[in-house]
């Protein structure tokens, strides 16, 4: 009984630890910093050459844009949570 009241109670208390520890995490976005600031320059420097050649249309235009927009609200999410984290 005495050995099953002290297990319980270890456990418990691990589990109460471990909750805090997820509680205290910082969200996952800013670890993809580099990799959407990267996509996002290459996406925008593929449109801009592009967009000089005899292959551009609206219909490449609009491609661009829908991978473009949401690599641009991460970016900003990215230099948001960064700035937070100085302040």
């Amino acid at each position: 009984m005495l050995l099953s009241t002290i297990t319980s109670s270890i456990i418990s208390s691990s589990a109460i630890s471990s909750s805090a520890i997820s509680m205290l995490t910082t969200p996952g976005l800013p670890q993809y910093g580099a990799t959407v600031t990267i996509g996002l320059i290459v996406l925008l420097s593929l449109k801009e050459v592009l967009s000089a050649s005899e292959k551009w249309n609206k219909y490449l235009n609009n491609s661009f844009n829908l991978a473009i927009v949401p690599l641009l609200f991460s970016f900003v999410a990215i230099v948001f949570f960064k700035v937070l984290q100085i302040i």
